[in-house]
C-alpha cells in the first residue's frame, strides 16, 4: 500500500498543544482542520492510507489526541477511518492503543447523533 505521509513534528509542530484553537496555538481543531482532514482527503483521492507519524513531539495532551483523531472519526466514520489511516508512534505505543479507543467511541458519539 501507498502512503501520504504526515510527521506531525515536522509538518505541523514539535509541540501539540490543547484541544481548541482558543485554548492556545497546536490545538487539536486547528490540526483537524488545516492538516488532518485535508491529508485524509487527499489519501482517499489517490487511494493511499494516511500515515500520521507521532514521532518527535514532546508529548500530547489527550484533549489534543481527543479532537483530532475523534474529530475525523465524527466527520467521515469508523470504517472510512480504519481504511485509511494509519498510525505509527514508536516514541510512545500507548498512544496507538489511545486513539484506538478515541476512534472507538467517536464513533458511538456519531452513530447516537444519527451517522450511518
Amino acid at each position: 500500500m501507498e502512503y501520504v505521509v504526515l510527521n506531525i513534528a515536522k509538518d505541523y509542530t514539535e509541540t501539540p498543544g490543547a484541544r481548541k484553537r482558543n485554548q492556545g496555538k497546536y490545538s487539536g481543531e486547528d490540526f483537524l482542520e488545516t492538516k488532518l482532514i485535508p491529508e485524509f482527503k487527499k489519501a482517499q483521492a489517490e487511494n493511499k492510507q494516511l500515515l500520521v507519524d507521532l514521532d518527535g513531539c514532546y508529548g500530547f495532551l489527550l484533549s489534543f489526541i481527543d479532537e483530532a483523531f475523534g474529530g475525523l472519526t465524527l466527520k467521515f466514520g469508523k470504517r472510512a477511518v480504519d481504511e485509511v489511516l494509519k498510525v505509527e508512534c514508536k516514541d510512545e505505543k500507548s498512544l496507538l492503543e489511545t486513539i484506538n479507543t478515541v476512534i472507538e467511541e467517536w464513533e458511538k458519539k456519531r452513530k447516537s447523533e444519527g451517522g450511518d
